[in-house]
This record gives structure tokens, sequence and C-alpha cells, in this order.
């Protein structure tokens, strides 16, 4: 048996007008249509339980025992339950998608059926479903929502001019040059050059969020399909499985990973920033040892 390795890009297999709709866009769909089908019937549950006053059970208990746990991790990093809570919808819906979405991945057909297309003078097979995340574009439209959402938190938090303060830091400048003082003048010009290093490495955080994600999930796809073409007979069926359980460790290890980063920015963005005065212990000033705490 010998099968096609999956190309970098996903396969288009139809037009809606001028929009390709890929076979990663169609698994996408897919997981989207899932949860909307999984949540009807979770507000279901919901209101039948607030309704009748009963112990939850079944799958609504088992979804409670997941927000639960999602809970306790999330407080874990922002140390705030209100934060977690304003933070869930976000992070959750991505740890959700992108698990899914990589679990998917591994359902039998998926890569595997498609149609016969002529690709450059050969006739190639053009699976109807691939990962999600076997597609940069996806990976990539993750990652620039979940930065983006983390400034647009931190400006509603912080403010405007004191969020933008952290990256153009003219505020500090200004302050260090009104004050006469040459040490602080020369720190707050060297922090000014700093903060354009601030703006390139949030556009770093997009670039290994997508790249990590996509990297992972598609050396996945090609694991599997070399091992499927390297073995026949009935043993086809036996040895890839072992693979098949580490890509279902790679997909859920790959979704903590995102929606952990995802949620460290969305606290940081949100956190108060200081200036050096209040930044400046009491401690030291007293010459005695500080104690750093970092989350």
């Amino acid at each position: 048996m010998y099968l096609m390795l999956p190309p970098l890009a996903a396969e288009t297999m139809f037009k809606i007008g001028s929009f390709p709709v890929t076979n990663s866009y169609i698994n996408s769909t897919l997981a989207t249509l899932g949860f909307i089908v999984f949540a009807l019937i979770i507000n279901k549950k919901i209101k039948k339980y607030y309704k009748n006053n009963t112990t939850p059970k079944g799958l609504l208990n088992f979804f409670e025992w997941i927000l639960e746990t999602l809970f306790g991790y999330f407080d874990q990093v922002t140390g705030d339950r209100k934060k977690t809570i304003k933070f869930l919808p976000i992070v959750g819906s991505f740890f959700f998608f992108i698990l899914i979405s990589n679990w998917m991945g591994l359902i039998p057909g998926t890569g595997s059926l498609g149609v016969f297309q002529v690709h450059h003078g050969q006739i190639e097979l053009i699976p109807i479903l691939r990962p999600a995340n076997a597609d940069l574009n996806v990976t990539a439209a993750l990652a620039i929502f979940a930065v983006i959402t983390s400034h647009i938190f931190g400006i509603a938090t912080i403010g405007f001019f004191k969020y933008f303060n952290k990256f153009i830091k003219i505020g500090d400048v200004w302050t260090a040059v009104i004050s006469l003082n040459p040490v602080k003048i020369l720190v707050s010009i060297i922090e000014f050059f700093v903060g354009f290093i601030e703006i390139f490495s949030e556009l770093a955080k997009m670039v290994s969020l997508s790249l990590r994600l996509y990297g992972n999930i598609f050396a996945g796809e090609v694991l599997l399909t070399v091992i499927a073409s390297l073995i026949q007979g009935y043993a086809a069926f036996g040895i890839p499985l072992p693979f098949i359980a580490l890509e279902l460790i790679v997909g859920i290890v790959q979704a903590t990973v995102f929606s952990m980063l995802t949620l460290v920015y969305l606290s940081i963005a949100t956190a108060d920033i200081h200036s050096h005065e209040s930044h400046e212990p009491s401690d030291i000033k007293e010459n005695k040892p500080a104690t750093i705490a970092m989350t």
C-alpha cells in the first residue's frame, strides 16, 4: 500500500464564489458544529436542572467536573478567580477546539478518503478531511486572535495610554527628563528602545504559537502516513496503534500548551503597570533582602 504524504498547504475541495473551501476548513466546520450541538444540549440540561432543582448527573455532571478542573488550573496562572471567569470563555474555547480538531484527525477516513484530481499532469488523491490544525492558516488565525485579544483586554483593563506606554515609553522619558536625573534619563532612553523589542516580541508570539501547533500536528500526520505506507497485511491494523495513542497525547499536550500560553498573555496584559518609583521595594531602601515572586 502506498499513500501520498500530505502537502504543506491544505487542498481546495471546491469554491463558493471566490472563497476556496479546503479540506481543513471542512474539518474545522464540523468541529464547530459539534460544539454548537453540545452547547445546545448542555443549555437544555442546565435549564432543566435549575427548574427542577435536582442533583446534576450524567453529561451535566461530567461538564461540571470539567469546569471545576479548568478553574483549578486557570487559578494557578491568573491568581484571581474573577480573571479566571473572565478569560474562561476564550481560553476554554481554544482548548476544546484544538483538542477536538486534533482528535478528529485520527478518525478513520481522515486523510485517506477523498476524490481524485489531476494536479500537474498527475492523478492525485485529495482527502476530503484534513486535521484543521495541520493547516497553517487555521493555527495562524488562532494565534493572531489570541494575541490581539490579550491587547484588547489589556487596554480595557488599565487604559489605552497606560497600556501604550508599555511599548512606546514616551511617558517614562518625559518623567525622567523633568526630574533632571541623568541616571533616570539614561534608563528611560534605554527602555524606550527596549519598547520596540516588545513590539517585535508580540509578533514573535503569533509566529511561535501558530508554528508550534501546526508543526506538531502536521508532523503527526506525516508519521502516521509513513507508518501506514510501510506496513502491509494484517499488521497494518495493529502496529500503528501505539503511534495513534501517541497522537492522542500530543493532541492534549498541544491544546494545553496553546490555551495556557494564551491565558498567560491575557494575565500579563491585564496586570497593572507601575512606575519605577512604585516598583522600588521598601526592603531595598532599608538594605533588607527583598523577595521577588513570579507566577
